[in-house]
């Protein structure tokens, strides 16, 4: 009998071909997503030395919201990275979607960074 793979690890395949042609760099960092169905965590990581610039997700109390698993957290997160991003005097990130579709809470909290200042 042949089982059929779940979503999360055909998400992780689709991830790892997505990350062999994106890196991050001091310069242009890597803003990188991860959904879950509760929650959604960004982080801006540079690759060359291993470091996380910034992050932040639904789980953070600076945001005090209501529902963390809708689009409106995700635009919430969204601005709230760039913010920290740009305090860090990061204005440039190469996207990095996770291997989820772009669409959706992803979709909104990349428009919500550009809007906020990050150029992507």
């Amino acid at each position: 009998m042949i089982t059929k793979p779940d979503k999360n690890s055909v998400r992780k395949k689709r991830h790892l071909r997505i990350r062999k042609n994106l890196f991050g760099t001091a310069e242009r960092p890597r803003l990188n997503v991860f959904r879950s169905n509760k929650h959604i965590y960004a982080q801006i990581i540079d690759d060359v030395n291993n470091v996380t610039i910034a992050s932040a997700s639904t789980v953070d109390k600076e945001l005090n919201l209501d529902g963390t698993g809708n689009v409106e957290a995700a635009k919430q997160v969204g601005e709230l990275v760039a913010k920290r991003a740009q305090e860090k005097g990061v204005k440039n990130v190469v996207f990095d979607r996770g291997g989820y579709l772009y669409h959706g809470r992803v979709k909104s909290l990349a428009d919500a960074a550009r809007e906020a200042g990050l150029e992507f």
